[in-house]
């Protein structure tokens, strides 16, 4: 029975597998080791007879044939040396239980055996995949060492009766022959490959005599269905070539977007309100405060003005100087300033530090005694702290991935007050933020302004791509390399001064077999105009790490604050952001959802005071730091980076 049902399984995986006998797999590349788990149905089918189970047990007729469907589970490695032989080896646990036929005693009663029994086996074995490709057939022994060996017989009006079987043999070497057929679940491209196996394999009667010689004639014989995962990784892609017939590499698709602004949802100048975060970050293994933060003489202090920050500079430009980090680069001295102006503010500078209180209370002194020293604040209204983990720290408990840079922001001195004066409308608390800093700039090119170059599945096919520009003279201007499949390029890096240009774009790309692959698209490019009789404004909302939530209190301060600025007929554009810790799909969605956060809150807002003639423009741009307002270098930037920035745009 088991032969008729085996051979004409066989047949059908090889016919199935015959026509494609002809095309070779080795356009993806092989690995040589395979490692993986299976999983399979064990089809149990008993022969012989059995009758004297153990010592207390005797079946009173004699109990023939039986089956069982039960499970197996192995892991596993194999060896293919080159594409037609290899080896197998499996380290298994199989389930060889099944139940007798049911027999009448003498007495006329029904009589049943349960069986329980099971093996721990290690199958090495020989593959042959006889065409090359996906579907191979192995052999091999198995040598099985017995873990369950249980019964339970039941006789009608008698007792049930369970133990194990007597005379079991612990050992025993059995034979197996089989088939599969791997099927990829990778890009041809992958170096490391991914596989699902469907396969079938019988185990003959030959070595699977359970019990000693000369107790029963009890044999056991398995057919086995069932699924193996196995990936693998090679040393590089193996391109088979025909013989007329050159290798054909995959060619990306490149498109080229040029938006040229229509001037009609920006403004020249905007009045941009910017969050002060009330943290001072400090460098490892160090108390002193850094030298990127401003830190003025006493004889300046007199002239230091909060309106006119953009023109103080930190001794340590960031590699992306941004005005806005200029102004935060300033917050002790707008802090000193702040409680000159209130003398009966008080804080308290809370410094945390993975080396313990002691150094934390060290950081938070080094704020106080430049306080204290250079605006002449009465060291009675400063309170130190040391704490190892800030109250609201970024790293979090059983957290593994990218420790480094979260200890960074969590290396920090945090300034606390309950002093109104000195903090952000409606906040209060360990996570209150200092007073926003307003200030007047000149609208920078929108971001939809920029030219957009995508390269479809670069990430695939690509290690790197670059690009070169050349106009009408033939200047040529470069940039790049890149990974990413799409790169925005502001106009004015490429035109410079110029209003418009015509220019050829040269993609070259070098793909991971060291081919150099270019294509080219000619582009027409509008450099991007502010209009200069408008005037915006910009908020800004700041996120905790891995929070698509705002902050609490931000709630209040966009219906009360930023939703009254919002005219009747104008437009708010509201992009959200994320730093460059986590996973890239992971920030996408992550700084969507912070956008959405804030939209929502402020349609709410309009609602409820009837402003309903409101247009909304929301993206996220997740970690892409071709558009991130900061690096990600310095905590300070990574936290900023954490942000949605609301632009309001007059309704004309």
């Amino acid at each position: 029975m088991i032969r008729k049902l085996f051979i004409p399984l066989m047949m059908l995986v090889a016919f199935a597998t015959t026509s494609q006998a002809q095309d070779s797999t080795l356009q993806r590349p092989q690995p040589k080791f395979w490692f993986g788990v299976s999983g399979a149905a064990n089809f149990n089918f008993y022969s012989g007879t059995t009758q004297w189970i153990n010592s207390e047990v005797y079946a009173p007729s004699a109990l023939h044939d039986g089956f069982g469907i039960k499970p197996y589970g192995s892991v596993f490695i194999e060896y293919r040396p080159n594409p037609v032989f290899g080896l197998m080896f499996n380290m298994a646990y199989e389930d060889r239980s099944a139940k007798f036929d049911q027999q009448i005693a003498p007495c006329n009663c029904p009589e049943d055996l349960n069986t329980k029994v099971s093996y721990l086996t290690l199958e090495p074995s020989i593959r042959i995949a006889p065409f090359a490709n996906a579907f191979y057939v192995f052999a091999g022994a198995v040598f099985s060492d017995n873990y369950n060996k249980s019964f339970t017989y039941t006789q009608e009006q008698q007792p049930d009766r369970a133990g194990d079987f007597g005379e079991f043999r612990k050992w025993k070497i059995g034979a197996q022959v089989g088939a599969g057929y791997d099927i990829p679940l990778s890009k041809v491209s992958k170096q490391t490959q991914f596989v699902l196996a469907p396969f079938i394999a019988y185990r003959p009667v030959l070595g699977e005599r359970p019990r000693n010689w000369g107790v029963d004639s009890w044999a056991m014989q398995t057919v086995r269905v069932g699924l193996a995962f196995k990936f693998g990784r090679a040393k590089k892609p193996v391109i088979q070539e025909a013989a007329v017939i050159a290798p054909v590499e995959v060619i990306p698709e490149v498109t080229f977007v040029v938006n040229s602004p229509k001037n009609i949802h920006v403004e020249g100048k905007v009045r941009e309100t910017f969050p002060m975060r009330n943290y001072i970050f400090f460098d490892a293994a160090s108390t002193e405060i850094p030298t990127r933060y401003v830190l003025l003489k006493k004889d300046q202090v007199k002239d230091f003005k909060e309106d006119q920050i953009q023109i103080m500079t930190p001794l340590v430009q960031s590699d992306r100087p941004k005005r806005e980090m200029t102004v935060y680069y300033n917050v002790l001295n707008i802090l000193g300033d702040r409680m000159g102006k209130n003398p009966e503010s008080t804080i308290v500078l809370v410094g945390s530090s993975h080396q313990g209180p002691k150094d934390g209370k060290l950081m938070a002194g080094s704020v106080k005694t430049y306080l204290v020293d250079v605006f002449m604040i009465n060291p009675k209204r400063i309170t130190v702290e040391g704490r190892s983990k800030p109250k609201i720290p970024s790293e979090q408990q059983g957290g593994k991935l990218e420790l480094v840079l979260l200890r960074e922001g969590d290396r920090r001195v945090s300034v606390e007050s309950k002093s109104p004066e000195l903090l952000m409308e409606f906040q209060s608390g360990p996570d209150a933020q200092l007073k926003p800093v307003v200030f007047t700039t000149v609208q920078e090119a929108p971001i939809d302004s920029y030219v957009t170059f995508n390269v479809k599945e670069a990430k695939d096919v690509f290690s790197s791509w670059s690009l070169e520009i050349a106009d009408e003279q033939g200047k040529v201007q470069n940039f790049g390399p890149y990974t990413q499949e799409e790169v925005s390029i502001p106009g004015k890096t490429i035109l410079g001064d110029r209003p418009v240009g015509d220019y050829m774009v040269t993609m070259i790309g070098q793909t991971k077999s060291g081919k150099v692959i270019k294509k080219e698209n000619k582009v027409h490019m509008v450099l991007w105009t502010p209009v200069t009789d408008e005037e915006g404004s910009r908020f800004s909302v700041l996120y905790e790490f891995n929070n698509s939530k705002s902050i609490a209190l931000y709630r209040k301060y966009m219906t009360e604050i930023v939703a009254p600025k919002i005219p009747e007929g104008g437009k708010v554009i509201i992009h959200g952001y994320t730093d460059i810790i986590g996973g890239e799909g992971h920030n996408k969605k992550l700084s969507m959802a912070r956008a959405n956060d804030v939209k929502g809150i402020l349609e709410s807002a309009l609602a409820k005071s009837g402003n309903k003639n409101v247009q909304f423009e929301v993206l996220g741009f997740g970690e892409d730091e071709t558009v991130s307002p900061f690096a990600n270098k310095l905590p300070e930037q990574r936290f900023y980076n954490r942000t949605v920035i609301i632009d309001i745009v007059p309704n004309n």
